[in-house]
């Protein structure tokens, strides 16, 4: 079914919430699967996925233990929306000539939105590279080098970002995509977690007669 771009942004950030995640992760979270789906990525498959993946696990076993360095996770995978975060809070690191190497990512497309918000208050594209993809931003395009596949690999044994980036065959994003209905329910089921639960009182506030007789 074809969704607003606004839509799938408010569906994600609901069911990130109900996963677990912080408020501001979740919101960043809502904005990267937006940020993907612009350009005909499915973010919200991804999300859907990751969410699945670290249901009601530590978010501090998917965080880097250490910023510098390689970064790795306790749990020996990582999650591409705590370490994006980390990664653009540092991303003036890049600038300087360093790589920042991150292990074992899951669902690694999820990293590059934040890459896009690093290139704009940088100034400049940053790349994103695992195997043989390599997908710069300047925060409003996208360009990408690899398959489709390789791009859309449930993990990456090593994630690199580095900048500045040329860009080169940019895209430009669109308003709407395609969430199919299957992924919209996953991502449902989360969102249901964050809805409060009836009560009696509440019952009678909404809608209806409650217990009068309007008949």
């Amino acid at each position: 079914m074809s969704h607003s771009l606004n839509e799938i942004e408010a569906m994600s950030k609901r069911a990130a919430r109900g996963a677990g995640l912080a408020w501001g992760l979740a919101e960043e979270a809502a904005k990267g699967t937006r940020w993907l789906a612009g350009f005909g990525y499915p973010g919200p498959d991804l999300l859907a996925d990751l969410l699945e993946l670290n249901d009601r696990l530590p978010a501090i076993d998917f965080s880097p233990s250490s910023l510098t360095g390689t970064w790795r996770a306790p749990a020996g995978r990582m999650s591409p929306l705590i370490s994006g975060a980390a990664m653009s809070d540092c991303a003036v690191r890049m600038m300087d000539g360093q790589v920042i190497t991150i292990e074992q990512v899951s669902q690694p497309l999820l990293i590059v939105p934040f890459a896009s918000g690093a290139a704009l208050r940088l100034g400049v594209g940053v790349a994103v590279e695992w195997g043989n993809v390599r997908l710069t931003t300047d925060g409003h395009q996208l360009c990408v080098q690899g398959a489709r596949e390789d791009v859309l690999c449930a993990h990456a044994t090593e994630v690199r970002c580095c900048a500045p980036a040329q860009m080169t065959t940019p895209n430009a994003p669109v308003m709407r995509a395609h969430v199919d209905d299957a992924c919209w329910a996953r991502l449902g089921a989360f969102a249901h977690r964050t809805y409060a639960p009836a009560t009696e009182a509440s019952r009678l506030l909404g809608a209806g007669a409650g217990l009068n007789d309007n008949d």
